[in-house]
């Protein structure tokens, strides 16, 4: 999975990159080497928010697309919850698919003995 790490407002340090890169190995296991990851860290300007601190996370996948985002008053929070939501979002997203393959089967088999039958 090849992860591109954009900062708005915010400098994007070695150490900021080397704990995303962290966070989300775990993603990067269970979806296609082809993946994109695109997070973007930003600053809210406004002094009335107290989570001003906004990590968005895109992940483009064969066919499907998931989003999230997340914020808190530190960067690293941010960036642990946004990761916990896109592992759940992945894993969803697995799940539904290996279901309908199961479905697919499952139809087949039906179809096949329907046509055995002369129905």
């Amino acid at each position: 999975m090849r992860i591109e790490v954009v900062g708005r407002n915010v400098e994007v340090t070695g150490e900021l990159h080397e704990y995303i890169h962290k966070r989300f190995q775990r993603v990067a296991r269970q979806v296609s080497e082809l993946a994109e990851l695109e997070i973007v860290l930003r600053e809210e300007t406004n002094p009335s928010i107290a989570e001003k601190e906004v990590a968005e996370a895109t992940l483009h996948l064969k066919g499907v697309t998931l989003h999230a985002e997340e914020s808190a008053e530190k960067m690293k929070t941010a960036v642990r919850e946004l990761s916990d939501d896109i592992k759940r979002q992945v894993k969803r997203h697995r799940e539904l698919r290996r279901k309908r393959s199961q479905t697919r089967r499952m139809v087949g088999r039906m179809r096949g003995r329907d046509t055995a039958l002369g129905g």
